[in-house]
């Protein structure tokens, strides 16, 4: 995925070039802060935080593009845009909020109630798959560590949800 190539550049050019990316983050409320919407999932604080956020995004990205084609781009762009709109309105305001765990939630959360709400045979196995994969990620939606956006999974995890549900009413109409 593009979005994938866009983020390890992010990252190469932060290391070589010795500067920190993160103003390019979501600063909730502000002006300054609005490039974050779009920008903030492509900027990463250092390699583990990259990587942790690397193999979702392929994983279940490439599982909504393959799975559900019809929808996937719509879908990607709401999960992206609605969760950064949502950090810059509700988040934190002391510190800008960068990476793209607000859309790995995102992507998680539609991929395991899309199959809830479509009562499709497959749509459900794929759910279960997300759920046993990425069910974990409930915890972090959870304030646990004041240098983590919370605010980006939480948005995420909600934005997610109500793609699923609207899209899965949607999607009726192509069935």
């Amino acid at each position: 995925m593009r979005l994938v190539f866009f983020m390890w550049l992010f990252y190469s050019i932060q290391l070589y070039m010795h500067i920190d990316l993160g103003f390019l983050g979501i600063k909730p409320l502000t002006l300054r802060g609005t490039i974050g919407i779009l920008t903030a999932p492509l900027v990463h604080g250092n390699l583990t935080h990259l990587v942790s956020n690397t193999f979702p995004v392929l994983f279940l990205g490439a599982a909504i593009y393959l799975f559900y084609d019809r929808i996937a781009p719509q879908v990607f762009l709401q999960c992206y845009f609605f969760t950064n709109i949502l950090v810059w309105v509700f988040g934190r305001q002391d510190f800008y909020h960068i990476g793209a765990s607000g859309l790995v939630y995102a992507l998680a959360s539609f991929l395991i109630f899309f199959g809830i709400f479509r009562r499709k045979f497959r749509s459900i196995i794929i759910s279960i798959i997300v759920l046993l994969a990425y069910g974990g990620l409930i915890y972090g939606i959870l304030p646990q560590n004041s240098y983590v956006s919370w605010e980006s999974h939480l948005m995420g995890f909600i934005v997610g949800l109500g793609s699923a549900f609207t899209m899965s009413k949607i999607s009726k109409v192509y069935s």
